[in-house]
């Protein structure tokens, strides 16, 4: 195992602690848990380019550790009532349709190649930026300006588009118009 799977398994095992800051109420706390996972994963991804250091289990264990760390605290949130259900609802159930539509794509011997699209890059930034403002506003006492809603809906939005997007392409893979690799 290599220095940035080393920092990517770290990340997926800060995502429980970052449930148990919330439910503890400590939102100082998650904030810097959060903080310091996001920059975790700008540096493995910076060590796997820079350093000749990628690897197919990076490949895999980096998106899971982000979507682990994202979808637990976007989940935890909601559920302590700082994020809207509808945002906690759209986000589970895209990562279970793209989760879903890989393993399908596994069962049926056509692998796909896990790349996302842009529309799932900004989904992401937006979630990261959701989450990090949600907690910078409960846990360091900052204004949110109001952004909150505004980034939640941009998050909503996002998250059926990328989702929609994620269908889209593998019912053409499964109907054959499209290969699983392009």
């Amino acid at each position: 195992m290599n220095v940035p799977n080393i920092i990517s398994l770290a990340r997926l095992l800060s995502a429980p602690l970052g449930v148990w800051f919330i439910l503890n109420h400590d939102l100082t706390g998650a904030f810097w848990l959060f903080v310091a996972a996001g920059l975790s994963d700008a540096v493995d991804g910076f060590i796997a380019k820079h350093f000749n250091q990628s690897s197919e289990l990076g490949e895999l264990l980096d998106p899971i550790a982000d979507k682990a760390l994202i979808v637990s605290m976007t989940v935890t949130l909601g559920l302590a009532g700082y994020l809207p259900n509808w945002v906690v609802i759209l986000v589970v159930f895209r990562d279970i349709l793209i989760v879903g539509g890989y393993l399908m794509a596994l069962a049926v011997t056509r692998p796909l190649r896990w790349r996302p699209n842009a529309v799932s890059k900004l989904n992401t930034v937006l979630q990261i930026a959701l989450i990090t403002l949600v907690l910078a506003h409960l846990g360091l006492d900052l204004d949110d300006f109001g952004m909150t809603m505004p980034l939640a809906l941009a998050v909503g939005i996002t998250t059926v588009l990328s989702g929609a997007l994620y269908l889209v392409r593998w019912m053409r893979v499964f109907a054959g118009a499209e290969e699983p690799g392009e």
